[in-house]
């Protein structure tokens, strides 16, 4: 349990940290953020195929691939859903960005409401890891959602400032959208300890959501700005890297 909420603090507390690195540099190049999430989602490319897929084969026994190809669309369908309520949040940065007029509280709601939303499934993944038992997968599988929360955390920060949201709220919001990573770290690991049975659905159902989030959002976004070369080795550099930590760490 301890190693969980360690954990969980982790995950949550990387978006308040790239939070940090955002205001230290609010004029971060296009190119750079888009090299930088695009090697997160290599890093949750891989930690979502070995850390949660791949599991979810292995636990599911005679039906295991009809439990994990049941459990990625569910998830994948889950995020799909979320969408059509909740606006992207590359199309909610680009908004904002543009904007130099103070925002409104709906507004702010909305953006805040938005990155939350996004971040359950990633705190549920993470939860769901340690919940199968496995902790250098899970830990994997944590260390590349955190990683990626660091760019989420910094892209964040500009927009914000530039709607006039001031700059204690603007980091009041990076911690709630990082707390809400924390509890849903908790919701995975205790819902799949409670019912062990659904732990194949569970981990192919988070795995989902992870690769829902890496083709929907994350890699447009870093295409969007003349950097895909770029961007696509980074994504590669990422995935290997988890790769060969997966090896090593057996």
């Amino acid at each position: 349990m301890t190693m969980v909420l360690i954990t969980a603090l982790g995950v949550g507390g990387a978006t308040v940290i790239g939070a940090v690195i955002g205001f230290a540099f609010k004029e971060l190049s296009h190119k750079f953020s888009d090299i930088v999430l695009s090697f997160a989602a290599g890093i949750m490319l891989a930690a979502a195929v070995l850390g949660l897929i791949v599991p979810s084969l292995e636990y599911g026994g005679d039906m295991g691939i009809v439990i994990t190809v049941a459990g990625i669309f569910a998830g994948a369908l889950c995020l799909n859903l979320v969408d059509k309520l909740v606006p992207h949040l590359h199309k909610l940065v680009g908004v904002d960005s543009e904007s130099h007029n103070n925002a409104n509280l709906s507004k702010i709601l909305l953006f805040v409401l938005a990155i939350a939303i996004h971040n359950i499934p990633e705190g549920i993944a993470a939860g769901v890891g340690f919940g199968s038992g496995n902790t250098s997968q899970a830990l994997l599988i944590a260390g590349g959602i955190a990683l990626q929360n660091i760019p989420e955390g910094m892209v964040i920060i500009a927009p914000m400032l530039a709607a006039g949201v001031s700059p204690k709220k603007t980091f009041v919001c990076a911690m709630i959208t990082g707390l809400v990573e924390v509890v849903g770290t908790f919701v995975g690991y205790f819902a799949v300890n409670v019912a062990e049975v659904i732990l194949p659905f569970a981990l192919a159902f988070a795995g989902g959501t992870m690769l829902y989030v890496i083709s929907d959002e994350m890699i447009p976004e870093t295409h969007a700005h003349g950097s895909e070369r770029g961007a696509t080795y980074a994504l590669l550099v990422g995935f290997c890297i988890m790769l060969v930590s997966d090896v090593l760490l057996g």
